[in-house]
């Protein structure tokens, strides 16, 4: 089989046609890699691209979808050969049903994990072989301080006040896989890692955050961008390593 392109860096950003995912995407347009926009709804991923510079492509993808996923990554192989850069990006958080512990409802729980933890592990498990075909393949898995059990239980964390099981459990999963792919990939180029881009005005928080989605995507591109020193299966925001 004949690539089309066998020498420019190539990464795909799920959730990329808003929030983090978008601008996301447009730093490592800007970087020079060829993008694809991840989207669930195409249409909304074309009117997306076209507000980036660069070669960006759009790509549709449903997390919860395998048979997207499957056509994707067919997609992707024919027309890269490999991928250099997967970041997984898609998450939700789902007001109705969440809670504490004791009070959340399982339904609320198995939709969050469907997006946030089964869709990373759905798209990674995908595209894998193609990032094994990079030189150097790096995967992001966009986190949260919310998700980091030692964070939650240092005495008086604010996080341990919020009252989000559903969403704060996913991204604990979504550490763990994380980290065992990083194990099970040590003796490989590709390193694997999560990332906390902090508060962010997003759809995700009804557009609360603090800062700027661009600001958060820095903390992403730099884990897609690691040196070949650079560490793998480790968890960490735009002010370093974070307690699992």
């Amino acid at each position: 089989m004949e690539f089309v392109n066998t020498t420019k860096q190539t990464a795909l950003v799920t959730g990329a046609n808003k929030g983090i995912g978008f601008e996301t995407a447009r730093q490592l347009a800007q970087q020079g890699f060829t993008v694809w926009l991840g989207s669930r709804d195409e249409a909304r991923g074309e009117a997306a691209a076209k507000e980036l510079d660069g070669d960006v492509r759009v790509v549709r993808l449903d997390v919860t979808d395998t048979e997207s996923i499957t056509a994707a990554a067919a997609r992707i192989g024919e027309e890269t050969g490999a991928l250099d850069v997967l970041v997984n990006n898609a998450g939700v958080a789902i007001e109705e049903g969440e809670g504490l512990p004791s009070t959340v409802r399982l339904d609320t729980i198995q939709r969050t994990f469907d997006v946030n933890f089964y869709g990373a592990l759905r798209v990674t498990q995908a595209f894998l072989p193609l990032v094994r075909q990079a030189p150097a393949g790096r995967i992001v898995n966009v986190s949260s301080t919310m998700g980091s059990v030692t964070a939650l239980t240092s005495p008086g964390s604010p996080l341990a006040e919020i009252p989000a099981f559903a969403y704060t459990a996913s991204k604990t999963v979504l550490n763990a896989l994380s980290g065992l792919l990083a194990v099970e990939l040590r003796d490989t180029p590709v390193k694997v890692n999560s990332v906390c881009p902090g508060y962010n005005a997003t759809d995700i928080n009804n557009n609360s955050g603090t800062q700027h989605p661009s600001e958060g995507a820095k903390v992403v591109v730099r884990a897609a961008t690691l040196p070949a020193d650079g560490p793998s299966g480790t968890f960490f925001d735009v002010n370093g390593p974070v307690g699992w």
